[in-house]
Order: C-alpha cells, then sequence, then structure tokens
C-alpha cells in the first residue's frame, strides 16, 4: 500500500511482524493487539475482546478505511459498527468459490483450470461479502500451493491497492462503498 502511494496511517498487527517496521519506516502509526493478550489462537480466544482493542484503536486514530490483509481472524460487531461497510479484505480466490484460510490449497485439490483473487467488505460471516474486485489466475500443470499462491499475490500487489484507492475516493465524494459492475474484473 505504501509502494502504491496510498495515505497510510496507521499499521494495526494481531502479532510482530514486518509490516509494524514498514509501518514506522513510513512514518505510519504501528500498532500491536497482540492476539496472545486475548488467548491466541486456541479455544480459549477472547474474540469479542480482541475486536472491541482493534476497533478502539483504529477509531483513536481516526482510520477512514480499514484494509485487512492476511489478518485472519473473523472480527465481531464491534469492529463493524465502528467502521461500517468501510473494511476491506482479500482472498486468495475467485469467492465466492474457496473460501476460509486455505483458498489456495483447496483450488488445487479441486482441480480447476483456474482460481484468483478477490476483494471484498468484510462482514461477520467469513469470505461472504460483497465483492469489490476480482482477477484470475490460470493454474498451471505442476503448479504446487506455494508457486499459485505467489503468482495470486503478484495480482493481488496490483488489485488490492487499486481497489483500496477506488473506495477512498468513493469515500471523499461522499458515497459508499459498494460493488460495482465495472470494479469487478475476471
Amino acid at each position: 500500500m505504501f509502494e502504491a502511494g496510498l495515505p497510510v496511517t496507521t499499521v494495526l498487527a494481531d502479532r510482530p511482524c514486518a509490516g509494524l517496521e514498514l509501518a514506522a519506516r513510513h512514518g505510519a502509526a504501528a500498532e500491536l493487539v497482540d492476539r496472545k493478550l486475548y488467548g491466541g489462537f486456541g479455544a480459549d480466544f477472547d474474540r469479542e475482546g480482541f475486536t472491541a482493542t482493534v476497533a478502539a484503536t483504529l477509531v483513536a486514530h481516526q482510520v477512514d478505511l480499514v484494509a485487512m490483509a492476511g489478518f485472519g481472524t473473523v472480527m465481531t460487531e464491534a469492529v463493524h459498527r465502528a467502521f461500517p461497510n468501510r473494511i476491506l479484505n482479500t482472498h486468495p480466490a475467485l469467492l465466492p468459490a474457496f473460501p476460509g484460510w486455505h483458498g489456495v490449497r483447496d483450488a488445487l485439490a479441486a482441480g480447476v483450470a483456474e482460481t484468483g483473487c478477490t476483494v471484498h467488505l468484510a462482514t461477520l460471516e467469513m469470505d461472504a461479502g460483497p465483492i469489490l474486485a476480482q482477477e484470475a489466475v490460470p493454474v498451471q500443470p505442476g503448479d504446487t500451493e506455494e508457486s499459485l499462491h505467489e503468482r495470486i499475490k503478484a495480482v493481488e500487489r496490483v488489485l488490492y491497492p487499486a481497489t483500496v484507492a477506488w473506495a477512498l475516493r468513493e469515500l471523499e465524494a461522499g458515497r459508499s462503498i459498494e460493488p460495482e459492475k465495472e470494479q469487478t474484473r475476471r
């Protein structure tokens, strides 16, 4: 997002990562809401408490639009109340096909000829929000999960920033972020 020249003000992560260092290098706020403090990845995870802290942190930074990438946590109502229809997510498949954490692996297992990348509005249900943009990536003979995922990520690095830029223009114009046919490409 920084490379695309987007006005990134805050980077929030759920564990220490390179994204926080990147934020600091670019003068953006770097916020860690450590998932370990809310039960980690196990059955004791306090999703409500974690989401409330994420929402409060983003509100404190006066964020206009949330663009999730690799977050892997379905957030509760608290963040959606704070940022109604202003949370974007990216997924490595052509939704609605292959939702969930293993979209690339699932696409390969299904033997599809193409998969791709989807940018959608995040909702309370995983990978089920309105689709804003998609781009197909062909599955090549001999593809592994890693090789296919790398090609999908190359598409995502163009599609996601372009969609975020579009969403910011919509918000600046006083319009809501809604799917438009010309935004969806296959």
